[in-house]
């Protein structure tokens, strides 16, 4: 049956590989499962089908097999009063109705044959869509983890860089700031004692060295 053949397809549907090779996982389950339901009620109909048609071939064959009873019956009641051509017409009824009865019967066996596989198939097929449920809920719920993750990482990246930027800011106003004192000393001691002079190169050595550190800082984070 084709029915069968797409429910055994679903069946050897191997999750893993499917989720490993699909872009959108989350989508391709999704898909599957809806796949998956759609069979699944075929199926069931189909179940409900083979079961009935079951009983109606019972209920033929039983009527056959009654009438081949009534029929041998009645030949022997032809050959109790000697009329062997009336009791060779009714064992010929008999006989005829216990064939029907014998083809009715093994229709009915094929029937519960096929009727036991759809059933199992609609069992393997229920623990399979009760399985890809599962993984598809929780593949979503991953990827919601996910996003809420990337999402914190992003804001904490934002908060650092920021921070990094206050630092930055910080230090360029410590030099404008060392700058401009040594300017204005320069300015107010011209005449300054040797020992001076040399605590304005010290300080100058000092502008530098903050100068070096804040282009270090600038190239890390370029």
């Amino acid at each position: 049956m084709a029915l069968l053949e797409r429910v055994g397809t679903l069946l050897r549907a191997n999750l893993n590989d499917l989720i490993e090779k699909a872009e959108d996982p989350e989508k391709l389950l999704k898909q599957l499962v809806l796949d998956m339901e759609n069979q699944l009620l075929q199926v069931k109909t189909q179940v409900a089908i083979a079961i009935a048609d079951e009983h109606l071939l019972n209920k033929k064959c039983k009527e056959h097999e009654e009438s081949a009873a009534e029929w041998q019956r009645k030949a022997e009641l032809a050959v109790k009063k000697a009329n062997d051509n009336l009791a060779r017409a009714a064992l010929e009824r008999s006989l005829s109705h216990k064939q029907m009865a014998a083809g009715f019967a093994q229709q009915r066996e094929d029937q519960k044959t096929e009727a036991e596989t759809l059933k199992n198939a609609l069992r393997k097929l229920e623990q399979k869509l009760t399985e890809t449920r599962s993984r598809c809920e929780m593949l979503i719920a991953q990827h919601r983890r996910a996003r809420i993750v990337g999402k914190a990482q992003q804001a904490r990246q934002k908060i650092d860089n920021k921070g990094r930027s206050v630092d930055m800011h910080s230090l360029r106003t410590r030099i404008a700031g060392s700058e401009a004192n040594n300017a204005a000393h320069k300015e107010l001691f011209e005449d300054d004692s040797l020992e001076d002079r040399f605590a304005i190169l010290e300080r100058e050595e000092q502008i530098e060295v903050l100068l070096r550190e804040l282009k270090s800082q600038h190239a890390e984070h370029a």
